[in-house]
């Protein structure tokens, strides 16, 4: 068995696979009905009206997206369309990034202002503010990193990498109490949302409306394959692991992944979410690792994942 250590990927048994798509050659009929779009979200509606814009505008049954947003908040908003609107799920719980003008409400010096700011580097207890989609309780939140980008006066631009379900807005608020002058966030935009960036194809509303009057009066898909991205895209931050061709059709009639259907694996810990893709990359179902991907290197027998959620059409 050979291991590549770069990629912590570890190989039982080389294959080709002659079954499924590679997700950059997916038809743009497909995509259409079975992709994400990485969308920039506009300030003014939430995020769920962002969405019903998306389905109005691709004249679609179903669009989804994860992750909510205030009205007033900007950037980076994933939607999934058709049947990719049950990946959103996976990636509810992935970190999040965002841009955040904070207001302080007196003078004080920037050495300070940075004292504090480090406190707020690791686990946090947060309470939600009372207006939140969520049980109003004292949760525990981790934040991985905080910098400051600039300080002009009172008004302080900082970027922040936390987990989800962190209040940007509370933390302002927060902050603010630490140093003991008060303080409000002013203006927020998200620039990552999981695997999702503002680097990878984010578009705007009008943007998606453009494409897709250019595929359907000029003939030309090239703005509308931008726009729609494979579903296959929102993995980046998933393990995964390939399998034969002959562990396809059990999979897609609700069978767990055993041991022999796999081909090669990246490194993951047992009850981590697990992507299970073809041989040429196409996801056929997300589950989750009953042993690890060590275990399983080790071993010739037993279950190795179980399955959450079939993607791939039954064969």
């Amino acid at each position: 068995m050979k291991q590549n250590m770069e990629k912590q990927i570890f190989v039982k048994k080389e294959a080709v696979g002659e079954f499924g798509i590679n997700p950059d050659e997916k038809t743009t009929e497909t995509l259409l009905k079975y992709g994400i779009i990485n969308i920039d979200k506009p300030k003014g509606p939430t995020s769920h009206q962002t969405s019903d814009y998306v389905k109005k505008i691709l004249k679609l049954s179903k669009a989804g997206h994860s992750g909510t947003l205030d009205p007033q908040v900007t950037g980076v908003q994933p939607i999934a369309i058709g049947r990719a609107t049950r990946i959103t799920h996976f990636f509810l719980t992935a970190p999040k990034e965002y841009i955040c003008l904070m207001h302080l409400h007196k003078d004080i010096d920037e050495e300070t202002i940075q004292e504090g700011i480090n406190k707020f580097i690791g686990k946090i207890r947060q309470l939600p503010p009372i207006k939140s989609a969520v049980k109003r309780q004292v949760r525990t939140r981790e934040i991985y990193e905080l910098e400051i980008l600039e300080i002009k006066e009172r008004d302080v631009l900082f970027r922040v990498k936390c987990q989800a379900g962190t209040y940007i807005r509370k933390l302002c608020h927060d902050l603010g109490q630490e140093l003991e002058i008060g303080a409000h966030m002013v203006e927020l935009r998200r620039t990552q949302a999981g695997p999702f960036t503002e680097e990878d194809n984010l578009v705007t509303l009008n943007d998606l409306d453009d494409a897709l009057h250019f595929y359907q009066e000029e003939k030309n898909d090239k703005f509308l394959r931008h726009c729609i991205q494979p579903i296959e895209n929102a993995l980046k931050h998933i393990a995964k692991c390939w399998i034969f061709d002959t562990t396809i059709e059990s999979l897609t009639h609700g069978r767990d992944l055993a041991i022999p259907g796999i081909s090669k694996l990246e490194n993951f810990k047992k009850g981590e979410f697990v992507a299970i893709l073809t041989l040429k990359g196409e996801l056929v179902a997300i589950g989750e690792a009953i042993i690890s991907a060590v275990e399983i290197n080790m071993q010739d027998k037993g279950l190795a994942v179980n399955v959450k959620k079939v993607f791939l059409e039954a064969i």
